[in-house]
């Protein structure tokens, strides 16, 4: 595997990016990362290698630059609760300043010679609604979509993630957590519902005694076994759309 750190410009800045892709055999179909509320750390890194050993072109954009790209600790959210500031960047984070984001990732791997499209996005948590914003506003780029344990896909605002659901032609992947407060049965509901009206070809799964954050390794709600078969859908769903 070859990887690197780079600072891609935007409208808004520097924006720091981690770069990791097999070494033989380019160029590779490109997958943007989106990460979640606690930010870029090493356990990120290491879910986005594990999706480049199996043959992709994976970027995981810091997208708390604009605020000096903080990361926040899991371990001591788990025993303090959350974080004020962490929470605050999380929703100052808007759909647009993302979307800005990924065509400037696009636009870097597009010229890329090691990069191909279609594009993959997948997001957890806080990056779950704008892997699906994204696949609504790049239909003809993104090939793939997956959504893990994601809050806030489903709001009263005009820019609602669960409005593009018309314009994708990705296939789709939501993953929900049991009982999740930030994607409750309505909204589960309202994107399924989306789905089925526009002819997205989706599948939305919940995995039963599961908590929010359940995909990762180092958290204490992680759970082995469902975030294996996490991967197993996601790796199945880029092999149809992104080979």
């Amino acid at each position: 595997m070859l990887e690197r750190e780079i600072d891609v410009t935007t409208a808004d800045g520097r924006m720091p990016v981690f770069i990791t892709a097999p070494e033989h055999d380019p160029p590779h179909a490109t997958v943007i990362v989106y990460m979640d509320g606690p930010g870029i750390r090493e356990e990120l890194r290491d879910m986005a290698r594990r999706i480049g050993t199996v043959g992709y072109y994976v970027m995981l954009p810091n997208l708390f630059y604009r605020d000096g790209g903080p990361s926040f600790d899991p371990a001591l959210l788990a025993t303090r609760g959350p974080d004020p500031e962490m929470d605050r960047l999380n929703r100052a984070l808007s759909h647009s300043m993302v979307l800005s984001d990924t065509r400037v990732l696009m636009d870097y791997a597009a010229a890329d010679p090691a990069a191909r499209e279609p594009i993959g996005t997948i997001g957890y948590c806080m990056g779950g609604r704008h892997a699906y914003a994204a696949a609504g506003t790049f239909p003809t780029r993104i090939g793939a979509m997956a959504s893990l344990h994601a809050g806030f896909q489903v709001t009263a605002a005009a820019d609602s993630a669960h409005l593009l659901t018309r314009h994708i032609e990705a296939s789709c992947y939501f993953g929900f957590a049991d009982g999740d407060p930030l994607t409750p049965p309505e909204h589960q509901h309202a994107i399924d519902d989306a789905c089925r009206r526009h002819g997205v070809d989706a599948v939305l799964e919940t995995f039963p005694g599961t908590e929010h954050g359940f995909t990762f390794p180092t958290r204490f709600c992680y759970d082995k076994p469902s975030a294996e078969r996490v991967w197993e859908r996601v790796f199945a769903l880029f092999g149809k759309r992104l080979r």
